[in-house]
């Protein structure tokens, strides 16, 4: 059959199903049925679709401690291996782990821009640039849906912030939205066709994008032609008529807050909804299931599986390795040569630390994450002798309070009892148990009416000792040990949202403990009588944290046993970093240094005085800032490598895989000098309004007028070293750029390995426009790139279309591309610095012209 028959018939199909519903059943079908799946109408035998976040593992349904799953890099780790091939890798490998969770959509891939270095969620995202996160994200698609699993791609639009998310209002100009924060999502929807587009939660221009006619109509489908579902983040919907009229097909999660059916049928009775669109809406919930399989071999639903998968497993290390950004390394000092060591100094808050993702949505329950003194442990450690120090404590919210801990029942952790009155009268109407010092009741319907918890453990410490304990709730609690009242939260958690994801402020104080002996822990806690946050979700849940330290670990001078350790070592490799407490959706950071007070810096300061052979292995999904540079030979930046991180890393760092990645970002050398400072995040907080006064002038585009100033940035978009040398020779174009929708140039170059090990180059293609560096123009813009795997002596071929679309700027007064005349230059290059500019030819365009969107 051809694939317009089958297509056909696939209409024949869902058409035929939509004819059969009810206006009811229709309106049903509007929202979700439950968090995670649509609403099914078992009257006809239509199924429940399962989805999952998130877009660096399939974590199934529960929020915390489910099913086990496998954790891939991060968004922004795969945007720094340039590698189209191994994005696909990875959607393909996604669209598996989705189905051993039963879901058939997964919620990513995440296409938002990197505006600010500060952004809590950047990691989750690709770049800052539009051309590397469509590319390499429509690759991600198209793995995952050769999977029959749909790709959500998010947030549509203007996401690029967790500050004030819910209620934001951001003023971004036509030009900016149409060149940076669109640009990926057109990629994508044109190139890989997703099944499905998630809304996001600001106002743009003072309009939620549910509600906007302009974006999910005029632009989405009309413009591009996105024919998937597309549905709202998690409470993003915020009208009934409007988000229905606008094109929003799926309100989520249900129940649905919305699209009751009596509110809906009040509205097409008032004439103010046609039915024609309700169809519209339930024909594209209708048509995911039938791509995704769910009205054939899919339809029964299945349970959540653990499949520990040895193809991905090592999918995730080969990928991790490659995200891999080495960006110093003096006097070659990597890879170490561990036959001629004797001792490595394994130091640093994240040494034991296995930074496999960031916080919110992409976190999951992972099958197990490897750590990088687990992996060179497990490699070096019968013949070099290694030592660990941590070097200094990170800690935002103190580690749970779990081991020695015994419920109720017996069980190891802790009893949690529900009651549907404040006063903890009668017997509790539910009790669960959880494994450590953290309960949440978001998206547990098990417990729907509840307004009291009783968290409660018997704990027996290991040590004697005046160890350190933190308390919060959510809502109104008291804390009792043995019985007696021993602190009491009066007020409300200020934010809901921090609390959901453990960065929550916290009562933090000392008691007094003996070994062997048992203390009863009790927490009785309230739902907070008003919203104490900016989502509704949150509204009325209950949560609770217990953490706790030991006081030898606490009071440590962990700092002179870190310089101690080093002194006495070959090698001194420090891990530090943001862990997923720092770095997380639902907050931005607060400046560009790592955490906490100073105290890492501190500590490679120290460390690199007593050693001059000390390697930095920094774990952000962002920029830091870099006070220690000078003063150490080497740097590698991680990101956030999956479970197998501690591996990746090693392989880097032993020379097994020469280091290929490049920065997807701009590393600035101070926040100030970013185009973005005081128009970011917390400098919006109170007022709830932002504007993106940079223009298209984002990341490397701001960076390029600020060559030979001291606000030069540090190391550049594209840019990262190899232990080999390359040369790239023998640059041509044929063709040239045309109003042709699928015609383009093509540039061609050699490049060859003139190093003595095998390693891979990234040739990046950047197109200067006749106006080039103007007050409207952009310097330069990334057209495409080519990655390519040499041997030593080896030369290979690269080419790169250019098209009239990389040629073109948006002109507000037309509604139209425009690409002007004149002589275009195309730089092949190793990053966006002018320094590592290899190559320069010319395309001249011998009349302008315009095209529409």
């Amino acid at each position: 059959m051809s694939q317009s028959a089958f297509e056909t018939s696939n209409t024949v199909k869902i058409n035929n199903h939509l004819g059969q519903l009810t206006l009811d059943e229709k309106i049903s079908m509007l929202a979700g049925a439950n968090t995670w799946e649509t609403f099914p109408i078992d009257r006809l035998g239509i199924p429940s679709l399962k989805v999952t976040d998130g877009p660096n593992g399939a974590r199934g349904e529960a929020f915390y401690d489910g099913t086990t799953a496998a954790c891939f890099p991060a968004c922004v780790s795969i945007a720094a291996t340039f590698n189209r091939e191994l994005a696909w890798q990875i959607g393909q490998a996604l669209g598996e782990e989705a189905q051993t969770k039963g879901a058939y959509v997964l919620l990513g891939p995440t296409v938002c821009s990197h505006r600010s270095p500060l952004g809590g969620r950047n990691f989750e995202a690709f770049s800052e640039d539009p051309a590397l996160s469509g590319i390499l994200a429509a690759e991600y698609v198209k793995g995952l849906q050769s999977e029959r699993v749909g790709a959500t791609i998010k947030h549509f639009l203007g996401n690029e912030q967790d500050t004030r998310r819910f209620s934001v209002n951001e003023t971004i100009s036509e030009r900016a939205l149409r060149e940076i924060y669109l640009r990926p999502f057109e990629i994508v929807v044109k190139t890989a066709k997703p099944w499905c587009l998630m809304t996001s939660y600001p106002k743009i221009n003072g309009e939620h994008v549910d509600t906007s006619k302009e974006f999910l109509n005029d632009i989405l489908r009309a413009q591009w032609g996105f024919d998937g579902l597309v549905m709202s983040d998690w409470g993003a919907t915020t009208s009934t008529v409007d988000s229905i009229d606008a094109g929003l097909d799926l309100e989520m999660p249900g129940k649905t807050r919305w699209r009751a059916v009596k509110t809906v049928k009040k509205a097409l009775e008032a004439g103010v909804l046609h039915e024609s669109v309700i169809d519209d809406r339930a024909r594209a919930v209708l048509q995911l299931l039938e791509r995704t399989g769910k009205f054939s071999d899919r339809k029964e639903a299945v349970g959540e599986k653990a499949v520990n998968s040895p193809k991905h497993r090592k999918l995730i290390r080969e990928a991790g390795a490659e995200g891999i950004v080495l960006l110093k390394n003096s006097n070659g000092v990597l890879p170490i040569d561990s036959a001629k060591c004797q001792k490595i100094a394994l130091l640093g808050p994240l040494a034991k630390v296995a930074g496999a993702h960031g916080g919110g949505s992409a976190s999951l329950n992972c099958h197990y994450k490897i750590s990088p003194y687990e992996a060179l442990n497990a490699e070096l450690g019968d013949s070099v002798d290694l030592t660990y120090s941590k070097g200094t404590h990170i800690f935002r919210v103190y580690p749970d309070l779990q081991e020695g801990t015994i419920g109720l029942t017996g069980n190891p952790g802790y009893t949690a009892e529900y009651w549907k009155n404040e006063e903890f009268r009668g017997d509790p109407f539910c009790t669960q148990e959880f494994a450590r010092g953290y309960f949440t009741t978001l998206m547990d319907a098990a417990v729907d009416g509840k307004k009291a918890v009783r968290f409660t453990t018997n704990f027996s410490p290991k040590k004697s000792g005046n160890h350190y304990l933190s308390y919060s709730t959510l809502g109104p609690s008291k804390l009792y040990i043995n019985g007696a009242l021993y602190r009491e939260q009066i007020h409300p958690s200020k934010d809901s949202m921090s609390f959901l994801l453990g960065v929550q402020e916290e009562m933090r104080f000392q008691f007094l403990f003996d070994a062997g002996k048992s203390y009863a822990f009790q927490i009785d806690t309230l739902a907070p009588a008003e919203p104490n946050g900016e989502l509704y979700l949150l509204d009325g849940q209950i949560s609770a944290h217990l953490g706790f330290i030991e006081q030898e670990e606490m009071e440590a001078d962990l700092l002179a046993e870190a310089v101690s350790l080093a002194q006495d070592a070959d090698y001194a490799i420090l891990f530090v970093g943001n862990d997923s407490q720092w770095e997380t959706e639902g907050q931005d950071m607060d400046d560009m240094n790592l955490p906490a007070d100073g105290s890492q810096n501190r500590l490679i300061s120290a460390v690199a005085k007593v050693n001059s052979n000390t390697i930095v292995v920094n774990v952000t999904g962002v920029a830091v800032t870099t006070p220690w540079l000078s003063e150490v030979p080497a740097l590698v930046q991680v990101w956030y490598a999956g479970q197998e991180t501690g591996n990746s890393i090693l392989d880097v760092l032993l020379g097994k895989v020469n280091p290929s990645g490049k920065l997807p970002i701009s590393w600035p050398r101070r926040y100030e000098d970013t185009a973005v400072y005081g128009h970011f995040g917390m400098d919006s907080y109170d007022s709830r309004q932002v504007e993106y006064v940079e223009g298209v002038f984002v990341g490397y585009r701001h960076f390029d007028k600020q060559y030979g100033t001291d606000k030069e940035v540090l190391f550049p978009f594209g840019y990262g070293l190899s232990y080999t040398d390359f040369e790239i020779s023998s640059p041509a174009v044929s063709g040239t750029i045309r109003n042709r929708l699928h015609d383009s140039a093509l540039v061609t170059a050699q490049v060859g390995n003139i190093g003595a090990i095998a390693g891979a180059e990234v040739v990046q293609a950047y197109i200067l426009p006749p106006r080039s560096g103007s007050a409207e123009h952009p310097i330069k813009g990334l057209v495409g790139f080519s990655k390519v795997f040499i041997q030593p002596g080896e030369k290979k071929s690269i080419s790169i279309p250019i098209t009239r679309d990389h040629a073109a700027y948006w002109d507000i007064s037309t509604k139209k591309w425009v690409v002007d005349k004149g002589v275009y230059k195309i730089w092949l290059a190793t990053s966006a610095s002018v320094a590592d500019k290899k190559c320069e030819i010319e395309i001249e365009v011998t009349e302008a012209f315009a095209f529409d969107p």
